[in-house]
């Protein structure tokens, strides 16, 4: 394979994937890929995308990471690798060319890195969703891929189960963030006001979600997009310390804020 971007009808010839159902899609993402070859036999990939299916983009430097989430992702039913990058830029560009519904985007990478390809990619492809594939030492990293507009992010030693859920969250609109990493990024900020580090958007945002109402319906009302709902989501998530909507909606109503 190459180690640049390419999409992943190029090199499907020979490409084994775990099937659905054998237990083994609960490997840490870290292991060594060659671990599937034993569990699993050969597939191709239809050359077009099935109807509803997730388009993926994977952008990371290491090969063997990204050769190890092709696998898996490709054996799971309704989503499939469209491009793998090797760097931000290679990242950016396959994502502009081939509008995915999420990249997988690692935070440390030479030239363009995760932060600056996640912001250039929310500017020209807002309708796709970018989820950070982080570790507990880039925390503050973490934090500005969120600002730059990444919709969640997931730990590096999730279970490829883990990693399936986050992005099925994206690309229904959510914002993926792994609770252990929310945790983490959420004590570096212990004892601050929540309010205070809302701005005037995500206060109105957050007072909609409370009224429980949807994403689509709150950009139309405020006359921004929905890749934008989902950025100043995922930003009150972590200002307020919660892992979902849900959390968020009950904390604002908890808060006094709504309708009364």
């Amino acid at each position: 394979m190459r180690d640049g971007a390419s999409q992943s009808q190029d090199d499907m010839g020979s490409t084994t994937a775990p099937t659905r159902g054998r237990g083994v899609l609960r490997r840490p993402l870290n292991a060594d890929p060659g671990w599937w070859h034993d569990r699993a036999g050969p597939a191709r990939l239809p050359a077009v995308s099935p109807p509803g299916s997730i388009r993926v983009v994977l952008c990371d430097d290491h090969v063997m990471v990204r050769e190890g989430l092709k696998r898996v992702i490709e054996g799971v039913e309704g989503i499939e690798v469209v491009a793998s990058a090797s760097d931000g830029a290679e990242g950016i560009e396959a994502t502009v060319r081939l509008r995915p519904d999420v990249v997988l985007m690692d935070l440390a990478m030479p030239g363009v890195d995760g932060v600056e390809a996640t912001r250039r990619i929310a500017a020209e492809v807002p309708e796709t969703s970018v989820v950070v594939l982080t570790s507990f030492a880039e925390q503050t990293q973490v934090l500005d891929a969120i600002d730059a507009g990444a919709s969640g992010y997931v730990l590096k030693d999730a279970s490829v189960d883990e990693v399936v859920r986050a992005i099925h969250t994206a690309a229904a609109g959510d914002s993926p963030l792994d609770p252990r990493a929310a945790r983490a990024v959420v004590a570096r900020s212990a004892g601050a006001d929540p309010f205070a580090a809302l701005s005037d958007r995500e206060r109105e945002v957050l007072s909609l979600i409370a009224d429980g109402i949807p994403s689509k319906t709150i950009a139309r009302r405020l006359g921004i997009t929905e890749p934008t709902v989902r950025a100043h989501l995922t930003r009150i998530y972590r200002h307020i310390g919660v892992d979902d909507r849900t959390q968020a909606a009950l904390w604002a109503v908890e808060h006094g804020m709504g309708r009364r």
